[in-house]
């Protein structure tokens, strides 16, 4: 049995411990394809508090952009960020026995912001004892050279990764899914990071509108030839108050199925070349917002099972 390679253990054989992620929402935060820059209502799957647990009960008046001048509220930006990494820290440690962290600045597009907002969160982040890097969720359409030029320095010190959505490489699926941007612009921002000497995580999207397994196949395999380090794999799930969700209701968009999902998953995982990490393989939620399709609905832990058996089929252990 061949153990692919997973974040997990490709974190584990670097720091010779048990290390975790720690999700942060910040209020102020939001997305070029949400306030119009862009585009306007965000991807027709995006339901926007849907990203995080913290970011229903962190919402803000005030957001920030790439042309904003000033930030009035990073004194409780960065309070939030002290409240979500300890309350995180102390969880992780007591459940999983936790030794090192990566803290994950996961909702929305956390480089769309003044450079001066993102040097003082990155940096706070990075002081916590037992911290030893970031992940930054972004956009490709959405960060400045000079972003990109700190987050190299950082990169000297400290555990860094950018993670970009890729979700297909398709221009007429990122056109259905209103994603703002085209294949090129995530392409180009792939190869920019990875001549900087950065990790890049990029995140594909399984079961888009109208997309054939084929092309999901091939969304995957061109992703690798980009050159990104790891890779997150996602269904399609349908949830409330989204775009999305009318055009299940009207019949225009069939979720993927439960079967289809794993075939293609294990076909894109074959596909994969050995030093691309994996760091997801599914993913849900188990609230009553979801609409479609329901086996998104499992815990994480319930589809593991099948995503696993599937893989042990073909000689693969997750």
């Amino acid at each position: 049995m061949k153990k692919l390679n997973t974040y997990g253990r490709y974190l584990k054989k670097k720091f010779k411990t048990k290390v975790s992620k720690i999700p942060i929402a910040i209020s102020g935060f939001t997305c070029p394809n949400i306030d119009g820059k862009v585009a306007k209502g965000g991807c027709t799957f995006c339901q926007n508090d849907s990203f995080s647990p913290n970011l229903a009960q962190n919402r803000s008046k005030v957001f920030l952009n790439l042309d904003s001048i000033s930030n009035p509220i990073l004194d409780n930006q960065l309070k939030e960020l002290d409240t979500q990494i300890k309350k995180t820290m102390a969880y992780q440690r007591e459940a999983y026995g936790t030794k090192k962290f990566i803290v994950y600045f996961q909702a929305f597009t956390n480089t769309y912001a003044p450079f001066d907002t993102l040097k003082a969160l990155f940096d706070k982040a990075l002081t916590y004892d037992d911290v030893i890097g970031l992940s930054i969720g972004t956009r490709s359409d959405s960060i400045t050279d000079e972003t990109l030029d700190y987050i190299v320095k950082l990169s000297r010190d400290y555990e860094i990764w950018l993670e970009y959505g890729i979700q297909s490489i398709y221009d007429t699926t990122l056109d259905k899914i209103n994603r703002g941007h085209n294949a090129q612009n995530v392409k180009d921002a792939i190869i920019q990071a990875k001549s900087l000497g950065l990790n890049v995580c990029g995140h594909l999207i399984f079961g888009l509108p109208d997309e054939t397994q084929e092309m999901m196949i091939e969304s995957a395999k061109i992703s690798y030839e980009w050159g990104i380090d790891s890779v997150k794999y996602h269904p399609l799930y349908v949830v409330k108050n989204t775009l999305l969700a009318n055009d299940y209701k009207s019949g225009k968009f069939v979720p993927i199925s439960k079967e289809l999902y794993i075939d293609t998953l294990v076909k894109a995982i074959k596909l994969k070349p050995d030093n691309i990490s994996i760091q997801r393989v599914t993913a849900g939620t188990d609230d009553d917002t979801l609409l479609a399709p329901k086996w998104c609905g499992l815990g994480r832990n319930e589809m593991q099972v099948f995503i696993d058996n599937a893989l042990r089929e073909e000689g693969l252990e997750y």
